[in-house]
């Protein structure tokens, strides 16, 4: 953890970790506009990693504070990536990281129910607390998507930020 001096008191930097599968270029829109939600200039002491889930791993983590995942839904599952992901990182995490905020959202070409329960049912194992409905983008790409998805980054980086989780 670093620490940057805000005034006279010493404030905790907050690591918020993106992991998100972005295999298209609507998709990498939403993985940036989460991105560029949670690094909205009102949000002082928080830093932001973005990785995809096949560079993610039990480290990153370990050394976040938060984390949101975002996925596209392949046959009614959550991406091969993002699966990946948790399958490295679900027992060098189990343990360590119980009660860590996090967020999803969801590209969803159907209506994301089994991806949004595959995740629910992994973070729940791992004990991870749900600090924000799902996001579940539905149906054709619309452009309101990528609001949503800044809206969903900057809530969970201001949440980090003001000690609310």
């Amino acid at each position: 953890m670093s620490f940057s001096d805000h005034g006279d008191e010493m404030t905790e930097r907050k690591q918020l970790l993106i992991v998100a599968h972005a295999p298209s270029p609507n998709t990498l829109r939403l993985r940036e506009a989460v991105a560029g939600g949670a690094r909205h200039e009102d949000v002082e002491a928080v830093d932001v990693k973005v990785l995809p889930p096949l560079e993610a791993g039990p480290d990153d983590v370990l050394a976040c504070d938060g984390i949101i995942l975002g996925t596209t839904e392949n046959l009614a599952y959550m991406s091969g990536a993002l699966k990946d992901f948790f399958d490295r990182s679900y027992y060098p995490c189990l343990e360590k990281t119980q009660g860590l905020p996090f967020a999803f959202y969801i590209r969803a070409g159907m209506d994301g129910t089994g991806t949004r329960r595959a995740i629910e049912s992994i973070t729940t194992g791992l004990r991870w607390r749900l600090v924000q409905d799902p996001l579940v983008c539905k149906g054709e790409y619309r452009a309101e998507f990528e609001d949503q998805c800044r809206e969903l980054g900057l809530y969970m980086a201001a949440g980090l930020d003001a000690g609310l989780f």
